[in-house]
């Protein structure tokens, strides 16, 4: 899953900023190994992860409430397990390119990283198969695409493909476990085409060059601004009552402005192009690898507008919100100079 500058979310590796002062009483290896941690898992990008769920349960008609916990565990495990592996994988390019990454600087053994990878996979899964049973049924092809990416497809072609399934298949979980993955499909399609932008400028975020995949990045970003608030859609059966003007259970004319909500749709659709157009054009306009990271960094803090817009669309206006407030959390992790660094290839 994607997995990606002073904003938030960034893919940028910058040189190692001066851990901030410990806390009284916190052992500085106790406070290394967690920042070392965090730093492996991408906390800031989790904050991008939530909104899968979210956006999945609202095109599903269910609503946000404690069972829904079960499978944003999973997807979060999910993810963090991909980002582990991800660096398990890459540790030999990472020793020449990135020695100040966790593994290649020593602050974390491979062998602790792979067995970490391993357990939250398998934490992902059991939570998953808590949800129920339709929820384990994506879960378990989504672990797969996560571990199939990191150890065999992320440099191949095939490898932004493979990121953009993932990236629906968490999407579906949601809405499997709400209900219907069926209801979900329109929606995890959008969010997987924006990852699969994403991911194919990631792939020049370190030698930069290509003008190409920044304009079509930038293309896509328009398409799905669009889509998302000009596209038909018809709302689950609970919500397509409840918007109805006449009896309880007529239902509204359809139309690209008949959606509860559909300012909230439109200024969250705006949201999330203006965060990724900025920075694809200037990529595009100069494809050096620090506006190519930018750009990549863009698009995947726009991840967070467009599932809540995605969410808004279908009429869950709430809990589109709620989903657009996990922005402003990222950034504050972001910010912190242990953070800085943060990176999804």
């Amino acid at each position: 899953m994607t997995s990606t500058a002073s904003p938030p979310l960034t893919p940028v590796d910058r040189d190692a900023a001066p851990a901030p002062p410990a806390a009284e009483g916190t052992p500085p290896g106790t406070r290394d190994r967690a920042a070392a941690w965090a730093e492996l898992v991408r906390l800031p990008a989790l904050f991008t992860v939530p909104g899968d769920t979210l956006a999945g349960v609202a095109a599903a008609g269910g609503r946000a409430g404690a069972r829904t916990l079960l499978p944003i565990g999973s997807s979060l495990c999910l993810y963090a397990a991909g980002m582990v592996l991800n660096d398990w994988a890459d540790r030999a390019e990472d020793a020449e390119e990135r020695p100040h990454r966790p593994l290649p600087s020593g602050r974390i053994r491979p062998a602790a990283a792979l067995t970490a990878a391993c357990g939250l996979t398998g934490a992902g899964l059991l939570l998953a198969a808590r949800a129920g049973r339709p929820a384990l049924a994506v879960a378990a092809p989504l672990a797969a695409t996560v571990w199939a990416y990191d150890l065999a497809l992320k440099h191949t072609p095939a490898g932004p493909a493979a990121m953009a399934a993932a990236r629906g298949l968490d999407l579906l979980m949601g809405a499997a476990a709400a209900g219907s993955a069926k209801a979900a499909v329109p929606s995890a399609a959008l969010l997987g085409c924006h990852t699969l932008a994403v991911t194919t400028v990631s792939r020049r975020e370190t030698t930069g060059g290509s003008a190409a995949a920044p304009l079509a990045a930038l293309a896509a970003t328009g398409a799905l601004t669009r889509l998302v608030t000009h596209r038909r859609v018809r709302l689950p059966a609970g919500r397509r009552a409840a918007a109805a003007p006449g009896l309880p259970g007529s239902t509204p004319a359809r139309g690209p402005r008949t959606t509860p909500g559909g300012a909230v749709t439109a200024a969250l659709a705006a949201a999330y192009a203006a965060t990724a157009a900025r920075p694809y054009f200037h990529a595009a306009l100069n494809p050096s690898p620090p506006l190519t990271q930018r750009a990549v960094g863009g698009g995947i803090r726009a991840t967070v507008p467009l599932q809540a817009a995605l969410a808004a669309r279908s009429g869950a206006t709430v809990m589109s919100l709620l989903i657009a407030a996990l922005a402003p959390a990222g950034r504050l992790f972001a910010r912190r100079r242990a953070m800085r660094k943060v990176s999804i290839t």
